[in-house]
């Protein structure tokens, strides 16, 4: 998934990546390893995470492999600013809002790729009247299922609305893990012609459908005056 959004990239340059919730690492050093190995280009990574323990862990790896531009901090999403231009934000399960707060985070940085792996999506299920979508609320497998997908459809149109072309896409097998869906945000240049009077008129639309309230995610980016 990285390799179709390189051409996105600065083709020259050090290339700074984030990796939001970025847990045990796994993703985080293989990230570095396709930058650094395969595509020889040179990356500074930071991945940050709440907990303390494993950012000790991942810190200890970096001394062990002796690497010095891949570095953990222990910090909340929504409150890390980075001090240079970031070009490649990812986010895998970061739970429930925490995507919210990557990914308005990333755009607030006018990150140049964004790709995020949503997980636990509970802030509609818990807003959504049971009236309005029976059929899906009369069970509550199908309730929380309809506002996984609800959401993240929710989550594409804002981030159209913010200037990227998104995408939803298959991330992994079922078989691996059910929070299989991708987002991918790629930001538009100034020759894309793009109309998002459209989306924010879908957005609107729908929320009026559901009876809820903007979600988090839009009232981070009017927040940040990014909508």
């Amino acid at each position: 998934f990285i390799r179709d959004v390189v051409d996105h990239l600065p083709a020259d340059g050090v290339l700074n990546v984030v990796d939001f919730g970025c847990g045990k690492s796994y993703l985080t050093f293989a990230t570095h390893y396709f930058f650094r190995n395969v595509s020889g280009r040179d990356v500074r990574i930071t991945g940050l995470d709440r907990r303390q323990d494993v950012v000790d862990t991942c810190s200890s790896v970096v001394r062990e492999l002796g690497l010095d531009d891949i570095q953990f901090s222990v910090g909340d999403i929504a409150e890390f600013q980075p001090t240079e231009q970031i070009h490649l934000a990812i986010s895998l399960h970061a739970c429930d809002t925490a995507t919210d707060d990557a990914l308005a985070a990333a755009v607030s940085w006018g990150t140049d790729v964004i790709l995020a792996v949503p997980c636990c999506q509970h802030e509609l299920a818990s807003q959504l009247q049971k009236d309005r979508q029976p059929l899906f609320s009369d069970h509550g497998i199908l309730h929380e299922k309809y506002s996984s997908l609800a959401t993240d459809a929710m989550r594409a149109n804002l981030l159209e609305c913010a200037g990227y072309n998104t995408r939803v896409m298959e991330f992994i097998d079922m078989e691996h893990t059910a929070k299989n869906l991708l987002i991918r945000a790629i930001k538009r240049t100034s020759s894309d012609i793009v109309t998002t009077g459209h989306s924010r008129e879908q957005m609107q639309a729908f929320c009026r459908q559901l009876a809820i309230a903007p979600l988090r995610l839009q009232q981070k980016l009017e927040e940040y005056g990014l909508l």
